[in-house]
């Protein structure tokens, strides 16, 4: 197996991993423009819904950030204290993002909706306000495009759909920015019809209700990033389009009479640890028949290690 990219990892995982990298760096660099450009404008509208989105930008700035540090810590290749790698190092960092975009987006986006039902205020600098949030969604397209494009690659090389492979990927990166620019896109057109609401009839609550409406928002694309970094945490099971042709390479030995037992599980990011338990046909040289079935489930850059017991 190659392992060009020079710390265990194949070449592919490798081109992977810069994808990954890439979209995080777009993201990144999008929602801090962002960030800025909607703080300035929270201040000269007053807009509930504005600042809303500016606290929205900030958790997505920090929370990508946070996906930076796991995509450097995950590089680092087996050792005495983690024999299996540090890839898993991805999927704790982004369940912290996802409990970044709940508490700084989430719930001070609410806490905001309600301060300015109770204490409301005029919107100023209308115009100030929705050309933010336009030139705003430009990035946030861009950003959204970027992660779009990596995932559909990467669903269209496993032969996924777009729903499947969100729900199944083993890397959360490009998952992640990808459904954060999505609720990103969806709560800029909520607080640009509030902001123009505000301004035309003249009731704050459209402000307060833009501004609870992105909150509960982006404390479901918590939930959802929470949920799947849990189970990527706790060792969840590959899904059966990644076990049924290892299933099927197994049965295919003329040697193994049964397969008692297959599991697999995600140490990282396109890094499957693979555990077999066999029933031989009792023919003889089992250690080097074996060792041929280890080798060949090897091949597969998706597998970084396999054990075989027989019975």
């Amino acid at each position: 197996m190659d392992n060009s990219a020079g710390d265990g990892r194949t070449e592919e995982e490798g081109n992977k991993e810069k994808g990954s990298a890439w979209t995080v760096i777009v993201a990144v660099s999008a929602n801090l423009a962002i960030a800025i450009a909607k703080i300035v404008a929270g201040f000269l509208t007053g807009s509930a819904s504005m600042w809303a989105e500016a606290a929205h930008s900030v958790a997505d700035t920090g929370n990508e950030v946070l996906l930076l540090v796991g995509l450097r810590k995950s590089r680092k290749g087996p050792d005495a204290r983690h024999p299996f790698g540090y890839g898993q190092e991805r999927y704790f960092w982004t369940f912290l993002a996802a409990l970044g975009i709940f508490l700084v987006g989430g719930v001070l986006s609410i806490g905001e909706g309600v301060r300015s039902l109770m204490n409301p205020e005029p919107v100023e600098s209308l115009w100030v306000g929705v050309g933010v949030l336009v030139v705003a969604a430009g990035f946030e397209s861009y950003s959204w495009y970027t992660a779009h494009k990596q995932l559909r690659e990467e669903a269209r090389e496993q032969d996924r759909s777009m729903r499947h492979h969100l729900r199944h990927s083993s890397d959360p990166s490009a998952t992640t920015v990808f459904l954060e620019d999505t609720a990103a896109l969806i709560g800029l057109a909520v607080a640009l019809a509030a902001l123009v609401l505000h301004a035309v009839t003249g009731w704050a609550g459209w402000d307060a209700v833009g501004s609870m409406t992105i909150g509960l928002l982006l404390i479901g694309v918590a939930f959802l990033l929470a949920r799947r970094s849990k189970g990527l945490l706790l060792d969840e099971s590959a899904p059966a389009d990644v076990l049924d042709p290892i299933r099927e390479r197994v049965a295919a030995e003329d040697w193994v009479a049964e397969i008692r037992d297959l599991h697999a599980v995600w140490v990282g990011p396109s890094q499957l640890l693979v555990n077999l338990r066999v029933t031989p046909t009792g023919e003889r040289d089992l250690v080097s028949r074996v060792t041929g079935l280890r080798h060949a489930l090897l091949d597969d850059e998706s597998i970084t290690q396999v054990t075989v017991t027989l019975e």
